[in-house]
């Protein structure tokens, strides 16, 4: 990729065009890679919450709060949580979700995997950038009463 180096003709571009292909490019290799170890981006959402609640977690719970990350809808949640249920990845008790051995197995394996996922993302930017660049990105949304969350 070319990047402008001209200042005054850079902050003339425009931020929805950017921030979508920034959006585009990352998800879209994200999801490549995920694949690779087997598991859509819903699915590693689940395994990722249910490897710090050893206790479990509610399913529809679990369900409702995942369904805002990148607007993927409670019912797409409830999808992916069957389908790790069924390649028994998490089991379900009472409505109750825990991940199986086999799940946690995974989960480890593309912790590391999205590891590697994000230093690919971020080579080359120093934290001290990447923190500016989203609150600059969250000025943004805030300015035009827009919202966003990310735990």
């Amino acid at each position: 990729m070319d990047y402008s180096h001209d200042d005054a003709g850079l902050v003339q571009q425009p931020i929805g065009y950017w921030a979508w292909a920034a959006h585009d490019a990352v998800v879209t290799y994200i999801r490549a890679r995920l694949s690779e170890v087997g598991l859509s981006q819903p699915q590693w959402w689940v395994l990722s919450q249910l490897v710090t609640s050893p206790g479990g977690r509610d399913r529809a719970e679990l369900a409702d709060f995942l369904q805002g990350y990148l607007k993927v809808g409670t019912l797409t949640m409830l999808d992916e949580i069957d389908t790790l249920i069924a390649r028994d990845l998490v089991a379900e008790d009472n409505g109750l979700l825990t991940l199986t051995p086999e799940g946690t197995a995974l989960q480890a394996k593309a912790a590391i995997h999205q590891t590697d996922v994000r230093e690919t993302i971020h080579a080359d930017i120093p934290d001290e950038e990447y923190v500016r660049t989203l609150k600059v990105l969250q000025r943004m949304i805030h300015n035009v009463s827009g919202t966003a969350w990310h735990h």
